[in-house]
């Protein structure tokens, strides 16, 4: 047992959840907001903004020892293009005029080449851990409620999808019951990705 409390976020643990979902992507976050300290504040407005990909009603957290160690964004797949949009939308209102066509050729782009979820699915848009609790439980703990909410919604599966380089959350998937069921090669201006998918029973 990791000890780990899964719950949903309070308002003033904005802050620490943008940070946690920044790691799930940074270098993708900087590129589509024009910086880490843009891109932070953009996660940490889109959290009290409803109906985006980072709001609060689409992350959970898990705390361990009195601290939020671990976040995680995640929806049913067919929420997620009203809510990517609505992220869209909301960084482009705090970028510069002059950063808006990289920042769309970038949306437009990772939509391409990221793997599609099965459309009855709860989808993990971002999950990551405090570099300093890792292997503790954490993700596993997210990555179970996760399965809760999609039993509580009907769904059978829960997919996710993460960078193929990334080996060790790749290593944490599969033991986690995630199969691994399709793939999308890196381009020059993107990296590749594998996508997950675990049945639920």
């Amino acid at each position: 047992m990791s000890g780990a409390v899964v719950r949903r976020p309070t308002p003033d643990e904005a802050a620490t959840v943008a940070a946690l979902l920044h790691q799930s992507g940074a270098e993708t976050y900087d590129r589509f907001a024009g910086g880490r300290e843009r891109a932070l504040r953009t996660l940490e407005r889109a959290f009290h903004e409803p109906g985006n990909s980072a709001c609060a009603d689409a992350v959970w957290v898990a705390e361990l020892e009195g601290r939020v160690a671990a976040a995680m964004a995640a929806f049913p797949v067919e929420e997620a293009l009203p809510r990517s949009r609505a992220f869209l939308r909301l960084a482009l209102r705090g970028s510069p005029f002059w950063r808006w066509p990289g920042a769309l050729r970038l949306y437009w782009l990772s939509g391409r080449v990221s793997p599609s979820p099965p459309p009855a699915a709860f989808y993990i848009d971002a999950l990551a851990t405090d570099s300093r609790l890792r292997r503790r439980g954490l993700a596993s703990a997210l990555l179970a409620e996760a399965e809760r909410q999609a039993r509580a919604r009907g769904l059978p599966a829960v997919a996710l999808d993460t960078r193929i380089e990334n080996k060790p959350a790749r290593a944490l998937y599969v033991k986690e019951g995630f199969d691994e069921v399709a793939f999308r090669p890196a381009t020059r201006s993107l990296p590749g990705f594998v996508a997950l998918v675990k049945p639920i029973d």
